[in-house]
């Protein structure tokens, strides 16, 4: 029976399996520093088959995944290409420029997709008055774009302008496999225009805690000495290595029923009036209720009323689906929303 979770904020707030809970309280555990816990190591061993990289690394978080793989592939002053609207550049408390003394150079993507000529004329050229471009980082979903899945042929474009320069390219991919799930390929499909990626098991794959970065092995071996470095040493981490590792291998083929959801959500608010601010492929749905009048605090409000979580801000928010919502439930909030109407 899956637990209720009527919340919109975000798919960060998804609830461990009845499986999980259960897989934390029989975890074999040893020490992760020195490499004995048996149940990250098999967790590291299946993020490697799953992606086809050579070597993995379980980390606490997404932003912690992204900064130790933007660490390993960089050097003081260097300048990496990132999207303008990306989770790397907006959203994780400017580590890049912090613990990294990177520049950014951002770009304005098109739906979360730079054209390679964009790149192009991104990357420096070897000058004394310029800091060297040393890495591409791609978004696979993009968030702030609404969710949008970017093709393996996208990712090729930016993959070959990059290593045409001899550029590591990084992916945040904490949402790769609702990008895989909504273009139905595998996600090696998209692992092999990469060379690092941050996978995270506490979004929509619904695990408590933790993230992957999958990569080369020289990169991961600089990778974990950064993770050592920001605190994120574990000890007996198999506790919480267990629910990623059924994350990671029972709960990517449900995304499928997020995604659903979130369309029959986008279809459902729009015709009640509610404006649809992106195109849902995944489980993201990005809406604009000024269109009937109503304010941040009366979203909020109707919300509240019929027991939901939401985040209203300005004349919107993002609705995001996940495991704990259900298709009834979403049609139960339609019809509520409705008669506030």
């Amino acid at each position: 029976m899956v637990e209720k979770n009527l919340d919109f904020r975000s798919d960060t707030v998804t609830l461990p399996s009845p499986e999980m809970r259960e897989a934390a309280y029989k975890a074999a555990v040893g020490d992760d520093v020195y490499g004995d816990d048996p149940t990250v190591n098999e967790l590291e061993a299946t993020a490697c088959e799953v992606f086809g990289k050579e070597a993995a690394l379980f980390v606490t978080s997404g932003t912690m995944g992204n900064a130790v793989a933007v660490l390993a592939h960089t050097q003081r002053g260097d300048e990496i290409i990132l999207d303008e609207k990306s989770h790397i550049y907006v959203n994780e408390v400017g580590g890049l420029a912090v613990m990294g003394q990177l520049m950014a150079r951002t770009i304005p993507g098109e739906k979360g997709y730079m054209k390679p000529e964009q790149i192009e004329a991104a990357i420096r050229r070897e000058n004394i008055h310029y800091p060297p471009t040393s890495l591409l980082c791609l978004e696979n979903t993009q968030n702030m774009h609404g969710g949008i899945a970017l093709t393996p042929q996208q990712m090729k474009s930016n993959y070959d302008v990059a290593k045409e320069h001899g550029l590591g390219v990084h992916l945040d991919g904490a949402r790769v496999f609702n990008a895989s799930v909504a273009l139905n390929i595998d996600v090696k499909e998209l692992a092999q225009y990469t060379d690092t990626i941050q996978i995270c098991l506490s979004k929509g794959l619904a695990a408590p805690v933790g993230s992957l970065v999958v990569g080369p092995e020289d990169v991961m071996k600089r990778a974990r000495k950064y993770r050592k470095m920001l605190g994120g040493g574990m000890r007996q981490a198999g506790i919480i290595a267990a629910p990623g590792l059924i994350a990671l291998t029972k709960m990517v083929d449900r995304l499928a029923d997020d995604h659903k959801n979130a369309k029959i959500l986008a279809e459902g608010v729009s015709k009640l009036g509610i404006k649809v601010m992106n195109d849902v492929q995944t489980n993201m749905v990005y809406v604009d209720f000024s269109s009937i009048g109503w304010t941040a605090e009366d979203w909020n409000k109707a919300c509240s009323d019929l027991g939901w979580k939401s985040r209203g801000y300005g004349t919107g928010t993002r609705l995001v689906t996940h495991y704990g919502i259900e298709e009834e439930d979403i049609r139960d909030f339609l019809e509520g929303i409705a008669k506030k109407i």
